[in-house]
């Protein structure tokens, strides 16, 4: 517990946001439990300011509130993750368009960078700084948009999706398979083209659907 307490809207916002950076960061998982109690040991706070956080959690699908059983992480089936991923498709398409029309050359350069960096980690079979490239690379995409209404929904989207992108960049060849994905989108952000960035976002996209419908006939891990 903190020395000194965290009051009101500042504490909400404090409870809120660590537990979105313990679901970003799969630091918790889907069905676990959180404790009321607990959580305002943890974070300094008092149990009413947990108890608001975790109804706008719900309010945003990342926390479900069962009465007398308290809350926990929502679970999300793989249906929902492909329809999800259905959304975050129509978005990510958006963002990808619009930074090939408004990313500057610094911002160019650092897409070309993270490239090379994803290509080596491939090379080196390091799965985990490939994951950790993916999603920057789609933050960094986001970003370069500036659309900001799409940044806050795909922020959203992509928090629940968590547990399966790190599932599905396991998965024996995947990052073999999505590489050229990601690379074509960079490509055609570097060079300005919006279509081909559509549709690299789009096909990329596509891909992941495919592997999660997969995942509905392969063993959960």
């Amino acid at each position: 517990m903190t020395s000194t307490q965290i009051k009101g809207a500042a504490a909400r916002l404090h409870v809120s946001t660590h537990i979105r950076q313990a679901l970003w960061a799969g630091d918790l998982l889907p069905g676990q439990r959180l404790v009321v109690q607990d959580l305002a040991d943890q974070l300094g706070v008092t149990r009413s300011s947990v108890r608001e956080a975790l109804f706008d959690l719900a309010s945003d699908d990342l926390v479900d509130l069962v009465p007398n059983r308290g809350a926990s992480v929502r679970v999300v089936s793989v249906d929902e993750a492909v329809q999800i991923t259905e959304c975050r498709s129509v978005l990510e398409r958006l963002c990808a368009r619009k930074a090939a029309e408004h990313a500057n050359e610094a911002q160019r350069a650092e897409l070309t960078e993270i490239g090379g960096q994803l290509r080596a980690a491939v090379a080196a079979e390091d799965i985990h700084a490939y994951s950790a490239l993916n999603r920057k690379l789609h933050d960094l995409v986001i970003e370069f948009s500036g659309q900001a209404i799409a940044k806050r929904q795909l922020e959203r989207l992509n928090v629940q999706m968590v547990r399966f992108q790190f599932r599905l960049a396991l998965r024996s060849g995947r990052p073999q398979e999505s590489l050229p994905q990601l690379l074509a989108i960079i490509d055609a952000i570097t060079v300005g083209d919006p279509d081909a960035a559509d549709a690299a976002a789009e096909a990329q996209l596509a891909s992941v659907i495919d592997q999660l419908r997969m995942t509905e006939r392969l063993p959960m891990v």
